[in-house]
C-alpha cells in the first residue's frame, strides 16, 4: 500500500464522519484528514489540497446532485482515486458509481475494518466493492455521464443551479456574471446535453440522482 499523506473525507453526517475518523486515524496516524460537509467545502478542499492521495465521497452531501460530483471530480482530477461511501448499497448504485469512475464503493453499513481494507486496496491501485455486487451487469444509465464530463466547470455549476430552480438573473448575481453570459452558457449546456431547454436539462441530469430516476424543475 502506498502510504497516504492526505485524505479528503466529504460527508455531512458528523456522527458517522467523526466515528470513521476516530478509527481510521488510529490505523493511519500520519495522515492529514481534510473534512468537507458540502459541495462548496469539497471544491475548496480539492483546490487547496491538490496533493491529496484519496477522496472518500458521500454521494448525497448537500449540493452533490447524485453522481454529478463524482463525474466532475474524475474529469478534473483524473489522478485522484475516489472511494464512494454511501448509505445506498443497491446493485444499481454501486455499478453506476464504478461506471462513473469510482475506485471503490463502501456501504456505510460496512464494518470499519472492511472500510480500512477498501481504502488500503484502492491506495494499492486496486478496486474494491461489496462481494455480492456483480459488476458484469450493465448499468441502466445513458451516455449522460459523458455529456456531463464535456461541460466546463462554470457550465457544470450553472447546470446545478438550474437544478436548484434559480433564475438566470439569480445565477448572474451569484456568479458575478451578466444575464447575457448566463444565457450563452445555457445555450452551450443545452447543446452539449442534447436538450432543448433547462427543464429537459434538469430531467437529463436527474438520471444521475441516487435512488431516483428524475426530479422536476421550473421553467423561467
Amino acid at each position: 500500500m502506498n502510504i497516504p499523506r492526505k485524505i479528503i473525507i466529504a460527508d455531512d453526517h458528523p456522527l458517522f464522519r467523526q466515528a470513521l475518523l476516530q478509527i481510521l486515524t488510529a490505523k493511519l496516524p500520519n495522515v492529514s484528514w481534510i473534512e468537507a460537509q458540502t459541495i462548496e467545502q469539497l471544491n475548496d478542499a480539492l483546490e487547496q489540497h491538490q496533493d491529496a492521495d484519496l477522496l472518500l465521497l458521500d454521494l448525497n452531501i448537500p449540493g452533490a446532485h447524485g453522481f454529478n460530483t463524482l463525474i466532475k471530480v474524475r474529469s478534473q482530477r483524473a489522478q485522484l482515486p475516489v472511494v464512494v461511501v454511501s448509505a445506498h448499497e443497491d446493485e444499481d448504485t454501486v455499478v453506476k458509481a464504478m461506471e462513473f469512475g469510482a475506485s471503490g464503493f463502501v456501504p456505510k453499513s460496512t464494518p470499519v475494518e472492511q472500510i480500512f481494507k477498501a481504502i488500503r486496496e484502492v491506495l494499492k491501485g486496486e478496486t474494491w466493492i461489496p462481494e455480492h455486487i456483480n459488476l458484469k451487469r450493465a448499468a441502466a444509465s445513458s451516455d449522460i455521464g459523458e455529456r456531463i464530463r464535456s461541460l466546463t466547470p462554470q457550465q457544470h455549476k450553472i447546470l446545478l443551479m438550474f437544478a436548484d430552480g434559480l433564475l438566470n438573473k439569480q445565477i448572474a448575481h451569484q456568479l458575478s456574471l451578466s444575464e447575457a453570459t448566463v444565457k450563452a452558457h445555457a445555450t452551450a449546456i443545452f447543446r452539449k446535453l442534447n436538450v432543448l431547454n433547462r427543464t429537459q436539462a434538469v430531467i437529463a441530469i436527474g438520471q444521475l440522482e441516487v435512488g431516483a430516476s428524475s426530479f422536476s424543475a421550473s421553467n423561467e
